[in-house]
């Protein structure tokens, strides 16, 4: 009968736990590649698509973020091509947006409306007072509810909504002047 001595098992302990070691290595190679084809291939990440796109937008009826009334619901947004930004005073990429909404506003070539998303009425008042009021309306959405419905990943979001009151389009993050000039603005004046 064959002995194995304690010094002839340790060599093999050890190789198996360096494969135990190999293992988080192994699989964070591997998320690496995966997240990087898409990129590598052309494919730009911020464009995640909507399934919302060309159907009529959620039915919603929503209270006014305090002092920037009337609310927001549904019906406003049919009879015009409209704006319909998704903000909250807790989003700091809202901030970088926020000036050229202000002026698309002024210029009144289209009606812009605001929900603000998951946020408390007195912070989004306040926020709203201290960087000015864009929006022709506001809709205080404090559960994420109506957000949810139109397929909000995050905020800021924008999406263009027809006279007819359907979702044409889905801007994800903030919106730039390039983005604006060169995307959202032709989309609105090709539309009825």
């Amino acid at each position: 009968m064959t002995e194995h001595s304690p010094s002839m098992k340790a060599p093999a302990r050890v190789a198996s736990r360096r494969w135990l070691f190999a293992l988080p290595i192994a699989v964070f190679a591997l998320l690496v590649v995966a997240l990087a084809v898409p990129i590598l291939q052309g494919r730009d990440p911020s464009l995640v698509p909507s399934a919302l796109l060309g159907k009529p937008a959620p039915e919603f009826d929503l209270p006014e973020v305090p002092g920037f009334g009337p609310g927001l619901s549904t019906g406003d947004l049919k009879g015009r091509v409209s704006l319909v930004n998704i903000f909250a005073s807790w989003c700091v990429s809202c901030r970088i947006e926020h000036p050229l909404l202000l002026e698309l506003s002024r210029a009144g070539d289209i009606a812009v409306y605001g929900i603000d998303y998951k946020d408390k009425p007195e912070d989004g008042a306040a926020w709203l007072a201290s960087h000015g009021n864009p929006y022709a309306a506001t809709g205080l959405d404090l559960d994420g509810r109506v957000g949810i419905d139109w397929g909000v990943y995050g905020v800021p979001e924008t999406f263009v909504v027809d006279a007819d009151g359907a979702i044409v389009y889905k801007h994800i993050g903030p919106i730039t002047p390039e983005a604006w000039r060169d995307t959202i603005q032709p989309l609105i004046e090709g539309l009825p």
